[in-house]
């Protein structure tokens, strides 16, 4: 009887560790994080352009450590052009900053 469940709890135990590592590996979809980006930017007025590099990129913030997506908007505000760049978590679509260049 002990033998029986020792197999069941590491049969368990591998599915679970299986399944937790692909849940751990699972990364948003850029576009989608390009379009909640753009979204939160059109609710301040219209887009000129938006872009996002597909391929992630380490990325380390204070001591934490990141698998980034880059992206960046450009719109016209009150007749001059701007450019903002932003980051994004690849694991959750956190953006993690957003910045203003300048031109």
């Amino acid at each position: 009887m002990n033998l029986k469940i020792f197999i069941i709890g590491a049969v368990v135990g591998l599915i679970g560790g299986y399944a937790l590592k692909n849940i751990k590996s699972q990364k948003v979809d850029p576009e989608k994080i390009l379009d909640q980006i753009k979204r939160h930017f059109k609710k301040q007025g219209p887009i000129q352009g938006s872009w996002i590099h597909t391929e992630m990129e380490p990325y380390e913030k204070g001591t934490i450590h990141y698998h980034v997506y880059k992206g960046g908007i450009s719109r016209r505000m009150n007749g001059e052009n701007e450019q903002y760049e932003f980051i994004a978590d690849a694991s959750t679509g956190t953006i993690l900053d957003v910045r203003l260049l300048k031109l």
